[in-house]
């Protein structure tokens, strides 16, 4: 018996959720994601130092201006390591934008067009590249119309059904709904231990593949932010899977059985009616579990960005 990463390989695709090219090499993942919590980690390990050191540096020769340096510097980086990540994995990665641009659809769009220009200008082709934004509702017109522009997108911090028919309607290539953090909240909230198949975050993903699959949306379901295997067998099948590098350890080590869980539908349905900006901002008022938790990842993201930047502009 192959052991359950290689079985879980023969019908989902695996993404390592890590900025650890060490631990990419190791797992041999189709794709790969960042976000600003992994990158602020990676900036930290000490094969890192020379990729902090040409971002800042290209930084410096671009203009004198320090506030602009900065985000030349943070653009540049998540490039360089995104483009070095690439060279270990045969699919994409998922470069997310500042978080601090998560109600700005203008802005995603231009710091989309930005970060795909740096690593057009380093030889690597869009369609290698997925560009994430927080589900906002800018967000998700941002993908819509980056998608237009022939820019992919990976839509994160996904916790609603809301969230996730509003990212189908606009022809986002991919969402990455929360299992655990979805989990967290509800284990705070009520008090309560769930089974791997009661698992809140589960039940979630479940309901958005199979209303993908029922009525023929395109975008990609890639279940995100596992806290246990067991989540993960759960989800088995799902289209591809974003793990962390401790819990594909896990995996490797288990030579159980392991069997596919979420099937696609034979028979494509008609799409319901689209939502409206008005819907979906209400579903998101009556869900509070999706509110916080939103809002919640977005400061973290946010937070750990500017970690990053204070040790970039003390290099600057």
């Amino acid at each position: 018996m192959s052991n359950k990463l290689s079985q879980l390989k023969e019908f989902t695709t695996i993404v390592a959720d890590t900025g650890d090219i060490t631990a990419i090499k190791a797992f041999l993942p189709e794709d790969a994601t960042t976000n600003p919590s992994l990158m602020l980690k990676a900036s930290q390990i000490p094969e890192y130092a020379p990729f902090l050191d040409q971002a800042v540096a290209w930084a410096k020769e671009q203009s004198n201006d320090k506030d602009q340096q900065l985000i030349d510097a943070s653009d540049k980086l998540a490039v360089i390591v995104g483009t070095e990540i690439l060279k270990y994995v045969p699919g994409r990665i998922s470069t997310e934008v500042d978080a601090r641009l998560s109600y700005d659809t203008q802005g995603t769009i231009e710091k989309a067009h930005r970060l795909i220009k740096l690593y057009e200008e380093a030889g690597v082709s869009r369609d290698r590249i997925l560009i994430k934004a927080a589900s906002t509702w800018e967000g998700i017109k941002a993908a819509e119309q980056l998608e237009k522009d022939g820019i992919n997108c990976n839509l994160t911090l996904l916790f609603s059904f809301a969230q996730a028919q509003a990212c189908a309607e606009a022809g986002v290539f991919l969402i990455s709904p929360f299992v655990g953090r979805i989990l967290d909240w509800y284990k705070k909230s009520t008090g309560e231990d769930y089974t791997a198949e009661t698992d809140p975050g589960v039940v979630s993903v479940t309901e958005i593949y199979n209303y993908y699959k029922e009525h023929g949306y395109n975008t990609v379901v890639m279940g995100a932010s596992f806290r246990n295997i067991g989540e993960i067998e759960q989800l088995a099948g799902c289209d591809r899977l974003t793990i962390s590098p401790a819990l594909l350890e896990e995996l490797k080590k288990d030579e159980s059985p392991l069997e596919r869980k979420l099937i696609p539908a034979t028979e494509v349905k008609p799409a319901p009616e689209a939502i409206t900006e008005q819907a979906f901002r209400w579903a998101m008022n009556e869900d509070a579990m999706a509110t916080e938790k939103l809002a919640e990842g977005i400061r973290n993201f946010a937070a750990d960005q500017r970690k990053l930047e204070t040790t970039l502009v003390a290099m600057l």
